[in-house]
């Protein structure tokens, strides 16, 4: 423990001796200087790194946004890019590599199993939250169980949010971090949108309310899922 606290007061001071400015040289070699730190950071993460934590690598006027464009850039060729995801950037591989890696190395994480049911509640939650497992019951004209609250729960795709302000004060449900990452998204914001989908055909807001599984529901699963294979190749698309 006074190893620890010894550690934690030695903090400011190994920062105040990190270059961040690295005034001392050229502009061009303190711009590729940058973006190696950024990259390096980023690729050594097992998360997404946001803008704050890369903030601390490069100095004040650095733009973060025009670094990540110029990596991108010298990434284009290759079969890994740096991806916008979950509130930060990612490396990871694009979608056209994905067979030759499952061949070589097998599948790795695999994607959460959701039955459609779970699908569905799934979805209502990301677009209509914060919800009660009450309103997702009434939506459906059946109850929600537990259990399948409980299973999206478990796979950390939602979590709990603020109580509700109706009587009994419930708990709402809400959308992870996790949930952006299973399905590519940057934020909630880069869902499908809505509308969009019922003039596709893929669902009904009507049929969703009362509780009808539409015959596209597993198009609607694609599409979001689709969302990270625009993102890992929109570049080589342009």
């Amino acid at each position: 423990m006074v190893e620890a606290a010894r550690k934690r007061r030695g903090r400011p001071e190994e920062d105040a001796l990190f270059d961040r400015e690295l005034d001392h040289l050229p502009p061009e070699a303190r711009w590729r200087e940058w973006m190696h730190r950024v990259e390096a950071t980023i690729f050594a993460a097992s998360e997404p790194v946001g803008r704050e934590t890369l903030a601390k690598i490069v100095g004040k006027s650095c733009s973060i946004d025009h670094l990540i464009d110029d990596i991108r850039e010298e990434l284009r060729g290759r079969p890994y890019d740096l991806v916008a995801v979950a509130g930060g950037w990612k490396h990871l591989t694009r979608p056209a590599y994905a067979d030759a890696i499952r061949a070589a190395v097998g599948g790795g994480e695999q994607p959460t199993d959701l039955t459609q049911s779970e699908v569905l509640v799934l979805m209502c939650i990301a677009y209509f939250q914060p919800i009660t497992r009450g309103e997702l019951s009434s939506f459906f004209g059946k109850e929600v169980s537990r259990d399948l609250i409980g299973h999206l729960r478990g796979a950390k795709l939602i979590a709990s949010g603020p109580r509700s302000p109706t009587p009994g004060a419930p708990y709402t449900y809400v959308t992870t971090k996790e949930f952006l990452l299973e399905f590519g998204l940057e934020t909630l914001r880069d869902l499908p949108d809505f509308e969009a989908l019922e003039d596709a055909g893929l669902l009904s807001k009507e049929k969703l309310l009362a509780g009808d599984i539409p015959a596209g529901l597993g198009s609607v699963e694609d599409e979001i899922e689709e969302q990270a294979d625009v993102v890992g190749d929109r570049d080589e698309q342009e």
